[in-house]
């Protein structure tokens, strides 16, 4: 059984930085690539961030240059550092496999306000 569990959200300001986690228990991790997926109010939920097992890592258009994607095998641990946060960034952030498994954790939401 897979369970992901997102954390590091919060409420910060234009130009703000937050490091998201999200742990992975079962034994998905260390054999398939991981994504970070944000859903804005009113829109589809979509992959912002991926990385392979082996830590190769690609970005939405949108977040290139201001998020990075990483993670920890030994942990099973996933993490996204996102800096120069912008109020489109705001939305509720989940982890998952690339393509999505059918396990969605709660996540974690990002707002970006002044």
């Amino acid at each position: 059984q897979v369970q992901l569990v997102e954390s590091g959200g919060g409420l910060v300001q234009p130009g703000g930085s937050l490091r998201l986690s999200c742990t992975v228990s079962g034994s998905i991790f260390s054999i398939k690539p991981m994504g970070w997926y944000r859903q804005a109010p009113g829109k589809e939920r979509g992959v912002v961030a991926g990385i392979t097992t082996g830590g190769y890592t690609n970005y939405a258009a949108s977040v290139k240059g201001r998020f990075t994607i990483s993670r920890d095998n030994t942990k099973n641990t996933l993490y996204l550092q996102v800096n120069g946060l912008k109020p489109e960034d705001t939305a509720l952030y989940y982890c998952n496999t690339i393509p999505p498994g059918d396990y969605w954790g709660q996540g974690t939401q990002v707002t970006v306000s002044s």
